[in-house]
């Protein structure tokens, strides 16, 4: 996964989520200075869209910047990943938006692409996050964050940042690769651009429907990395699932600039489980 040297800073993603009236939350699973200027004005319980700044490829963003980050070891044996998010003073954010469901949404992804992690850290009153964590291998990892931070004109800054970790050997631990429980394919690609839309069939290992419960909020997520610049994708299904005898069917709204192949892992909750698929997806550039 190597840096991206001459790609467009802002992320062209459109995290769209549909109203989805009275879906729950999650479950219990684990102004100036040229600052970006996101509104938040969603209903508690409705959807909303909002443009992220950033593709977690850079540590610094609008003034903003993944600080601090390591890992600790813990008795137990499974580490404690630990950073700030600074801004454009270098001091610590401790003012958030939450975005579904929760203040900050943390990604650990390994170089090939073989690991991943979603986490949701806990952040102390002094800025300082929190997460306790492990991976199956040492090697390359990145690390992304992404927040809607409050700046200080009240609006709310929707920015992904991202830094490399080299990490020790842990544990095994299982990677996303291992489900063998639900499968996930690609029914339509996008194309880049802004009226990119991409479907997803949500079956079980025999081919049948299966009924989708909810994650954060939304019937399902998405998180991708471009498999050549490592810059990620973020995308949340427009509306519920249209479930027929061919699996249960969810539809993205994407703007993804840059064509290419990328490596999807899709996130759905089945009879109360939550699953993590790993998916390739090509990206063709629109006409």
């Amino acid at each position: 996964m190597n840096p991206v040297t001459s790609r467009s800073r802002r992320t062209a993603v459109t995290l769209a989520v549909a109203a989805l009236g009275a879906v729950a939350g999650c479950s219990g699973d684990a102004a100036g200075d040229g600052r970006a200027e996101t509104r938040h004005t969603h209903a508690p319980g409705q959807g909303h869209t909002s443009l992220a700044v950033g593709d977690g490829t850079q540590v610094s963003e609008v003034g903003y910047t993944l600080a601090g980050l390591q890992v600790r070891e813990q008795p137990d044996g499974i580490g404690e990943l630990r950073f700030r998010i600074d801004d454009h003073k270098g001091e610590p954010v401790t003012d958030y938006v939450e975005e579904l469901t929760k203040e900050l949404h943390l990604y650990v992804v390994n170089d090939d692409l073989t690991v991943f992690r979603h986490l949701h850290p806990t952040r102390a009153d002094d800025g300082t996050w929190t997460a306790p964590f492990d991976v199956p291998d040492a090697g390359g990892y990145r690390v992304v964050t992404e927040f809607v931070a409050v700046d200080e004109g009240g609006n709310g800054d929707h920015v992904v940042l991202g830094r490399p970790l080299a990490m020790p050997p842990g544990d095994p631990g299982d990677t996303a690769a291992a489900d063998r429980v639900v499968d996930v394919s690609v029914s339509q690609a996008p194309t880049t651009g802004p009226d990119g839309e991409l479907r997803l069939v949500v079956r079980d290992r025999a081919g049948g429907p299966v009924g989708l419960g909810t994650y954060l909020g939304a019937y399902g997520h998405v998180t991708g990395f471009d498999t050549a610049t490592g810059a990620m994708v973020h995308l949340h299904p427009l509306a519920a699932p249209e479930v027929t005898e061919d699996g249960a069917e969810l539809t993205f709204h994407s703007e993804i600039e840059e064509p290419g192949d990328y490596r999807l892992f899709v996130q759905v909750r089945v009879d109360g489980f939550l699953h993590t698929v790993p998916v390739g997806l090509t990206v063709a550039r629109s006409a």
